[in-house]
């Protein structure tokens, strides 16, 4: 049983948002691997041996001979002359996400072990940080799936799986915000936020657009813009008009909607200034409570509003499109902050 006189909710804190930082950079690390179509280089889940990369020549051409063997090679990558060194190149990005969620494994587990065992976690938070593991461990299960998805039958990934396993980890970054954040509040004495209806309103609202960039860059619906910078085909426009040509809505609008690249791109564009009015909103409702929430939500919503535009107009540049999506993570992280700020108030 924790006391309070044993229970230390600030370093828990800074623990988790350890973590939450960790995580961010999986997100990007798993942006960079689907931009360079890394994610089916390692055709086994081998959690124990997979952490070391191959070691001689051997191990290496045992793994190109796996990865030679499923569809995105013997119709994609083998007809365009892929060799060892190129397939290296991919392995890379691939292994290094699988060892990065190693990782933020051990950074979570571990500690919360110590924690406990110190009897320094505070009453009440013991499952939610129990909650929080068990959302680990399913992420890896849910990308172990999404890549099983482009092993037999497809060239890539499923689009809907890869949305399922970034939403996830979206969901997971989100909750160990909240957490640090009223644990923050408890070590200054104060009570746990509550989330209000119009916070859950913008989380709604922006977990829909952090949804439908996962479908684009599943469908690699960014490349159906158009292209040239500073081209206003591209942006606003779509290859010169409003409404794209291209949306082929033979199976019903639903349909059309997660899985046509011209309406998932269209959706995600303008969906977008939605968004955009609900974190104004809300940045202004907590400016007098929190500047620094304002502040930060203010930032990273502009500076993700100029990226996505930016990636368009440069034909989707990985460094571009990798950065958009870490201040997607970023714009997540703010939002929670200043929800939670205004949960706090009521």
């Amino acid at each position: 049983m924790q006391t309070a006189s044993t229970a230390r909710p600030l370093a828990l804190a800074r623990w988790l948002l350890f973590v939450a930082g960790l995580v961010v950079l999986m997100v990007v690390v798993g942006g960079i691997t689907r931009l360079t179509e890394s994610g089916l280089s390692i055709t086994e889940w081998k959690p124990i041996t997979g952490t070391l990369p191959p070691l001689s020549e051997a191990q290496w051409q045992a793994e190109f001979e796996a990865y030679q063997r499923i569809p995105q090679y013997t119709e994609v990558n083998g007809p365009a002359g892929m060799t060892l060194a190129g397939f290296k190149e991919i392995y890379f990005w691939e292994w290094f996400h699988r060892l990065l969620g190693r990782v933020i494994g051990l950074a979570f587990a571990v500690p919360l072990v110590w924690y406990w065992l110190r009897r320094a976690i505070p009453l009440g938070y013991g499952w939610r940080l129990l909650g929080l593991l068990t959302l680990g461990g399913l992420q890896g299960a849910v990308g172990w799936w999404m890549v099983k998805s482009g092993l037999t039958q497809d060239v890539k990934v499923s689009h809907l799986r890869l949305a399922t396993h970034l939403s996830l980890a979206l969901t997971t970054l989100a909750l160990l915000v909240w957490t640090a954040l009223d644990l923050r509040a408890l070590a200054r004495g104060e009570g746990r936020a509550r989330l209000t209806g119009f916070g859950a309103a913008a989380l709604a609202g922006l977990a829909l657009q952090l949804f439908y960039g996962a479908l684009v860059a599943g469908l690699r619906a960014g490349y159906v813009a158009g292209s040239g910078w500073f081209s206003w085909d591209a942006w606003p426009l779509m290859q010169g008009r409003l409404v794209p040509a291209g949306i082929a809505g033979d199976s019903g609008a639903l349909h059309a909607a997660i899985y046509d690249p011209y309406l998932v791109h269209f959706v995600h564009r303008w969906w977008a200034w939605v968004v955009v009015a609900l974190l104004i909103w809300l940045a202004r409702r907590v400016r007098k409570m929190d500047r620094r929430a304002s502040i930060a939500i203010h930032t990273a919503f502009g500076t993700q509003i100029m990226l996505g535009i930016a990636t368009v107009w440069s034909g989707m540049a990985i460094w571009l499109a990798a950065l958009h999506q870490l201040v997607g993570a970023l714009v997540l992280a703010s939002t929670v902050w200043g929800v939670h700020r205004l949960g706090r108030s009521t």
